[in-house]
């Protein structure tokens, strides 16, 4: 046998060999991903083993509870219809899900990508977190190692997640703009954000936008409803309304708040109060804030700024709280005047700026004093003048 002979059948018992171990790895992912979904998934009368019923309880509830399909993302029924349509024509876009925390963003697209790939999910999805990774050399790497292969056995694109990806600098971003170009054809991206507006033009114009609203009320009941029953506990009507209120549309807030609770309760069967729901978000109580600005309106300021202090000492609050509990007060308080409404707002958004730029709270809680109780003899001035 010649030499190009002998070459051409080791060459071919070598690739043999390669396919035949590529097949064994990807059955060993799959079945490991398999196991890991079916851990994920919440028990609904079907029958698991000790350790496998030990793994998900150990799992925080924001995990426990992750829709799995598109069907069980609620308050979001537009977003889902438009993408079940770009499903079913087979020509999805690249997307940009983006809008406050805990509405559905990684959810939905989990779940969408779960819907395409199913078992081959683990070979043809990257997940990225871009406030851990957020540099260029993620982009010009990871990022496009991935964008740049071919899977030997599955078909279609493949699909890359950047979650929060409006922590990224704007050279990466600028990057990774190149890379959706280059690999369009290999590759789909869905890019998860908070703020749309710290995204580069460049990256907008790439991507078909979807904004997740905050939950609405129906949503979060719909899923504290679940809740209770998988877990088997009692919530009071007004800690619920409480939890819903203090929640403002972010559903993974809910979640912690009732694993928060659940570890609280003593005894099983123990219904859960409003109380316990204030001490678990660490949110000041209505009484509380009523009490402040009761003694801001009819006390001196020397009494009232001590009260504000004494609440906010005993009961562990931190300031920003405290002003965000007071502003939704003032935004339905009954006022003569709309302009002292809109002094009011203004000077207590101007503190919660100087708090969030590292401002001491000792002195904001002056300052808090000051621009309550100053509009509202302003108020009481034009009443009477």
């Amino acid at each position: 046998m010649c030499i190009t002979g002998v070459l051409f059948s080791v060459r071919y018992i070598v690739t043999k060999i390669i396919i035949s171990k590529v097949k064994q790895l990807t059955a060993k992912t799959t079945k490991r991903k398999d196991c890991i979904t079916v851990l994920l998934q919440p028990t609904d009368g079907i029958s698991m083993n000790s350790s496998a019923q030990k793994n998900l309880e150990n799992l925080p509830w924001v995990e426990k509870y992750r829709p799995q399909t598109l069907d069980d993302v609620y308050g979001q029924a537009d977003v889902v219809n438009t993408i079940r349509k770009f499903l079913e024509s087979g020509r999805l876009p690249h997307l940009l899900f983006y809008g406050p925390p805990g509405t559905g963003k990684t959810s939905a697209i989990i779940a969408l990508a779960r819907e395409i790939y199913g078992k081959n999910y683990s070979n043809m999805v990257l997940e990225l977190n871009a406030s851990d990774d957020r540099g260029i050399d993620v982009v010009r790497n990871q990022i496009k190692d991935f964008a740049s292969t071919r899977q030997i056995f599955s078909k279609g694109f493949k699909l890359i997640i950047l979650d929060e990806a409006d922590a990224m600098t704007n050279a990466a971003q600028n990057a990774l703009r190149r890379i959706i170009e280059r690999y369009t054809k290999n590759t789909r991206f869905c890019i998860l954000a908070n703020y749309a507006h710290k995204l580069t033009p460049a990256l907008l114009s790439r991507c078909t936008r979807f904004r997740f609203q905050p939950l609405p009320r129906e949503a979060i009941e719909h899923r504290i409803a679940n809740v209770l029953v998988q877990e088997k506990l009692k919530l009071a009507p007004r800690a619920q309304d409480a939890l819903i209120s203090l929640s403002r549309g972010d559903m993974r807030r809910v979640l912690n708040v009732l694993q928060a609770c659940k570890a609280s309760i003593d005894k099983p069967d123990e219904e859960i109060t409003d109380d316990l729901i204030y001490d678990c978000c660490g949110a000041p109580r209505p009484q509380d804030l009523e009490t402040i600005l009761d003694s801001i309106l009819k006390d001196d300021w020397t009494t009232a700024h001590y009260t504000l202090q004494k609440v906010r000492s005993a009961k562990g609050l931190a300031l920003i709280d405290l002003i965000e509990g007071i502003v939704s007060i003032l935004q339905n308080y009954e006022l003569n005047s709309e302009s002292t409404r809109i002094q009011l707002l203004t000077g207590l958004g101007d503190i919660e700026y100087a708090i969030s730029r590292g401002g001491s709270e000792k002195v904001q809680c002056s300052a808090v004093v000051g621009v309550v109780k100053s509009s509202f003899e302003q108020e009481t001035a034009k009443i009477h003048s």
